[in-house]
């Protein structure tokens, strides 16, 4: 028997179909994220680029409070709650057809985001960083995001060095997942995690490879836009590296992905309907 990828959320009670793949849109409560394009530190600028993206075709907002890039700096998890849970109060009052995702390691954040009305718990460290986290986000019964990193954001550069890239990967993430399946989660997403412990080669590789993630039987997200293994590659700045994200989102849709989460959501949604118009004449 051929396995089956789930293709559904169940967010709030709400089931999100994900036989179309959609698109994430990112909104950094911060001062520092690598894009300054994404850096809205006021409430009111993350509700109007909320709006935005919401007009442009999102169905995700991801509403992260501390920066992940190299180098960044370490913050409580007091003040990583106050910058997102105002943002996301107001988002979710504001624009109550949108679903909101939270962008946090830490369990204690998560609960507290999904309390003020987040839907989903996104995790670059897929539960490494805080072993309350799985038992947290069963006891929520929302979806998770199980994204692949080693170390911390502040280590991780140095942790790169891997025996077989892919299967290695893959064998973390089902280490984990195993833990969050014995307690009874199934709403998990996967991620394998790019730019997170990883060289721009490997990220590549990791693209190349990407339906081997198929085997999970899992939605499948994807985040690299405007990420340094394309600007460093186009020798561009980041601001300069639509283009590039755009024709890796196009591959990751090619092989698998059904979230794409992005800065520029109205060319990723193009991106999918291209793609989606092509498969059904296939």
């Amino acid at each position: 028997m051929p396995k089956v990828t789930k293709k559904t959320l169940n967010l709030r009670g709400n089931v999100l179909d994900l036989t179309t793949p959609v698109v994430m849109g990112i909104l950094n409560s911060t001062t520092d994220s690598f894009f300054a394009g994404s850096r809205l530190p006021s409430v009111d600028q993350a509700v109007d680029r909320a709006s935005t993206m919401q007009s442009e075709g999102a169905v995700l907002i991801d509403i992260g409070g501390y920066s992940t890039r190299p180098g960044a700096a370490d913050i409580s998890p007091q003040e990583e709650a106050d910058r997102v849970l105002p943002a996301i109060e107001a988002i979710t009052k504001a624009l109550p057809a949108v679903w909101i995702s939270v962008d946090t390691f830490r369990a204690s954040v998560a609960r507290q985001a999904v309390e003020a009305g987040a839907a989903l718990v996104n995790d670059v460290s897929g539960g490494t960083l805080d072993a309350r986290m799985f038992e947290t986000v069963a006891q929520l019964r929302v979806p998770y995001v199980l994204m692949h990193m080693r170390g911390t954001p502040q280590t991780m550069a140095g942790l790169s060095h891997y025996r077989d890239l892919v299967p290695d990967v893959l064998l973390e993430l089902q280490h984990q997942l195993s833990q969050l399946r014995a307690l009874g989660h199934a709403d998990v997403l996967i991620d394998p995690g790019f730019g997170f412990a990883k060289t721009p080669q490997q990220n590549f590789q990791l693209l190349h490879q990407l339906d081997a993630f198929q085997t999970f039987e899992a939605p499948l997200l994807v985040g690299l836009s405007r990420k340094s293994t394309i600007w460093r590659t186009l020798n561009v700045q980041p601001e300069e590296a639509l283009n590039g994200t755009t024709v890796l989102n196009t591959l990751a849709l090619t092989k698998g992905a059904d979230i794409l989460r992005v800065h520029d959501v109205r060319e990723a949604v193009e991106a999918i309907k291209l793609v989606t118009s092509c498969r059904q004449v296939a």
